[in-house]
């Protein structure tokens, strides 16, 4: 997708209504194909909604403000948080660092 492998600072917000979600210095290199963050803005910007669709147990992440669908987030990410918030590109928009 077209943040997967971005390396620009500033902050990923919901394409769908602006909500800023995710910030650059979060963002990691999972190898899974998306792009990848260890921690949200705030834990209060992110609906999580268990998921088992097609055979697995998932936990789906929603922005909160608007509903739109994000990704999923696991268990298996870096320190300090030890998870993994699997974003679709597509569901993000990027606001530049002006740094």
């Amino acid at each position: 997708g077209k943040y997967c492998n971005s390396k620009i600072k500033g902050v990923y917000k919901c394409v769908c209504c602006g909500e800023p979600l995710f910030n650059s210095d979060t963002k990691f290199d999972s190898g899974s194909g998306w792009p990848s963050f260890w921690d949200p803005l705030s834990e209060q910007k992110i609906e999580y909604v268990s998921d088992s669709s097609f055979g697995m147990v998932r936990t789906e992440v929603n922005c909160n403000k608007c509903g739109a669908h994000l990704g999923h987030v696991f268990d298996d990410g870096p320190k300090p948080t030890n998870l993994r918030y699997c974003i679709n590109s597509v569901s993000l928009s990027l606001e530049k660092d002006e740094k």
